[in-house]
């Protein structure tokens, strides 16, 4: 298996269906809980082991999540109100190593539970019009709402199982 995309990467099959993006913003809503029945139990030591080599830990993995699901969030609410906005990229490696990531991961638990409530109120309300609106991204060019809401929901699971694959391997 591979330590970094126990999932594989994130494949794009073209438009998805309208059951295809209810079954996204299904694992969307599902990420909270998934999540943190992922951590339940573990010990600090357990949280600040890495999933991989020169990866980062349990605790790093669960604070990124929340830091990447507010930026995207907040991208999505910038589509739907401007034309193609460009959006800002952010430094995920250094946000990693700031003091915040070595907070108790329930913050962040808590933090994501909320958002994605927010997150997915705001995806089941798009029109298929609205699924079509843009942003630019700096390094790979115009992204359709339609198909983020698939790399996020890629994006939650492929973290998840960074976790979960970890703790099989180690016997947790």
């Amino acid at each position: 298996m591979d330590l970094r995309y126990p999932i594989g990467k994130f494949e794009y099959e073209g438009e998805p269906t309208p059951e295809v993006l209810k079954r996204w913003i299904k694992e969307i809503e599902d990420t909270p809980f998934q999540l943190r029945e992922a951590v339940k139990g573990l010990s600090d030591k357990q949280l600040d082991t890495a999933y991989r080599p020169e990866g980062w830990t349990v605790r790093q993995v669960v604070h990124h999540i929340a830091d990447s699901h507010l930026n995207s969030y907040t991208r999505f609410k910038l589509a739907l109100t401007e034309t193609n906005p460009t959006i800002k990229l952010y430094e995920e490696g250094k946000w990693a190593d700031l003091p915040d990531s070595q907070l108790p991961v329930d913050i962040s638990l808590k933090l994501i539970e909320a958002l994605h409530g927010r997150w997915v109120c705001l995806l089941r309300s798009l029109k298929p019009d609205e699924l079509g609106k843009t942003f630019q991204h700096p390094e790979s060019g115009k992204i359709k709402l339609s198909s983020n809401i698939g790399i996020y929901a890629w994006h939650g699971r492929h973290h998840i199982a960074h976790i979960t694959s970890l703790r099989e391997r180690l016997g947790w």
